[in-house]
């Protein structure tokens, strides 16, 4: 049926034109959504005008004016607010788009999606679920979306769910995924991680309980401390202060300097108490390696004071070595041999190949976690003469080392490396600088909880008890000293008497430890095995990290 012959007022008359146009070039339209778009014509001849309607007024519309709702958003005519666009569903938006102005923009988006790896249904519904709807109220290409769009995106999602009263997580967790398909297509937004409240917390937000005045020293003792230090470790360093901070503030809450601290009044019940803490999750007590680290934070914050001559040190040292519990001093937590090869078996038969192969990866070169995941896709170096080498980045030490590969550890990268997914690089952590990690998952770095959660799952299927990742490296460095397997260049001719004395100490008690649960029936040759690799193993440190 062809409009109706009253007006349209003049202002909107080439808005309504095309709107005719384009109903015909969809083989659409009837006498209600053209008496629907001139009487929303004649109240917003400006469309724009629209969007400052109230949220209930703009989703109270007709569905006779709906069709020309949805071409003013294609044509960019109409920004209607997250607000709407969050409440709308827009399965025509959607049907119509590849022939809009936001088709192209769509079919790049997911065409990025598909090379980072996600399934044809994802896709679809980050197309559907975030980006539609940021072409349509931003106005702008994908490539042109900053942090601020993608922030105000999810501040919508905040208030929806405020207004409604239940979690929107679909949204969140399409708009976590589509932020990482954008950051691919060149755009200035970045790559921001999935949880960052609590890295983001102040000094101030970890010590709440602790009294004004002795809040305002740790303060500032932390933040000296962020200056040479991660800030996860500064965040540990934190938590523990804030302990005998709120210890202070409920047995002393009259004490505002830790100038008047007393050891008998104030640090020795401390102690007391720290050796009776229990963990407030479990209700069992707390290890005594976090027993040691509650003292010795104290006694370093107290000692750094007094080294930099702040007034609020104590006039005496009042925390010594002895006030730390003495640590145990275990072997390596290897797995046995039939366990590793249970645990391998079951990573080798994972349907999730990436962190599986990862995880082989860790197992065939003694990585710790961090390191693993700071890999690059240079990471292998070809040696004239001498083989594959894996070059193992900074990692916990602060230093680079060499680790020898052999063919079946590099067909593991060579795997990976057809698993991960492409894109632009993504920034190093540690420099700031971009990288191309070879642990990459949809866009974005694969989590050490994303390996933790494959090892429990392969720990499991092997009838394993708990596992964690550094078994998987110690695991590593037993295997390699007691069988012998490393190159003699990597042994050396290294004799117990070369060791420092403290190592000797650590060596026998090692050697008698092992001695009491390896079988008896061992081989004389297999014990000097044992004996060589437990000493080669002091010698790199792995029973000490």
């Amino acid at each position: 049926m062809p409009p109706q012959p009253w007006p349209v007022p003049e202002q909107a008359g080439a808005l309504y034109a095309g709107y005719l146009d384009w109903l015909q070039g969809r083989g659409a339209g009837n006498h209600s959504f053209f008496v629907g778009a001139k009487n929303f014509l004649r109240r917003f001849p400006d469309p724009q005008a629209f969007a400052a309607e109230p949220l209930r007024a703009r989703l109270a519309e007709g569905g006779n004016v709906r069709p020309l709702l949805t071409y003013l958003m294609l044509h960019g005519h109409l920004r209607p607010g997250y607000d709407y666009l969050l409440e709308r569903k827009l399965h025509s938006v959607l049907r119509e788009a590849p022939a809009s102005p936001v088709g192209p923009d769509l079919a790049r988006f997911t065409a990025a999606a598909e090379r980072i790896g996600y399934s044809p249904r994802a896709r679809a519904g980050m197309a559907s679920e975030v980006a539609a709807r940021l072409l349509i109220q931003t106005g702008r290409p994908l490539a042109a979306i900053t942090d601020q769009d993608l922030a105000e995106f999810g501040a919508a999602i905040g208030e929806r769910e405020a207004r409604d009263g239940r979690d929107y997580k679909h949204y969140r967790h399409a708009l976590y995924a589509s932020s990482a398909v954008i950051y691919h297509l060149g755009g200035p937004a970045s790559l921001a991680p999935k949880h960052r409240a609590v890295s983001k917390w102040s000094w101030e937000r970890h010590l709440d309980g602790v009294g004004d005045g002795l809040r305002q020293a740790m303060v500032a003792y932390l933040e000296r401390c962020s200056a040479t230090l991660a800030r996860s470790t500064v965040s540990g360093i934190a938590s523990e202060l804030a302990h005998f901070g709120r210890y202070l503030a409920a047995r002393h809450p009259d004490l505002t300097s830790f100038a008047g601290l007393d050891r008998r009044r104030h640090i020795e019940p401390y102690l007391s108490e720290v050796a009776a803490a229990v963990n407030h999750r479990t209700g069992n007590p707390i290890a005594i390696s976090s027993q040691r680290t509650r003292i010795q934070v104290i006694g370093r914050m107290l000692q750094a004071m007094a080294e930099w001559g702040w007034p609020e040190a104590p006039a005496r040292r009042l925390i010594f070595d002895r006030d730390s519990p003495r640590l145990p001093r275990p072997l390596p937590r290897y797995l046995p041999p039939d366990a590793d090869r249970r645990l391998a078996a079951a990573l080798q038969s994972s349907p999730d190949r990436l962190p599986a192969d990862a995880l082989l990866l860790a197992r065939a070169t003694g990585l710790r976690i961090g390191e693993l995941l700071d890999l690059e896709l240079d990471c292998v170096h070809e040696v004239p003469g001498q083989g594959a080498w894996l070059k193992v980045p900074l990692g916990k030490l602060a230093t680079e080392r060499m680790v020898p590969l052999d063919d079946d550890t590099v067909a593991v990268i060579d795997t990976i490396t057809g698993h991960r997914s492409a894109g632009r690089p993504l920034r190093h952590p540690r420099t700031g600088k971009p990288a191309d990690f070879l642990l990459t998952h949809h866009g974005r770095r694969v989590t050490a909880e994303t390996l933790r959660a494959e090892l429990r799952r392969a720990a499991a299927q092997a009838g394993l008890g708990d596992v964690v990742p550094h078994q998987l490296r110690h695991t590593f460095a037993t295997a390699l000293e007691v069988s012998r397997i490393a190159s003699d260049a990597s042994l050396g001719s290294l004799r117990e008497h070369a060791l420092p004395a403290a190592q000797r100490a650590t060596l026998r008690r090692a050697r008698h430890a092992v001695r009491r649960t390896v079988p008896r029936d061992l081989g004389s040759q297999q014990r000097v095995a044992f004996d060589a690799g437990m000493r080669h193993l002091i010698r790199l440190q792995w029973v000490a990290t």
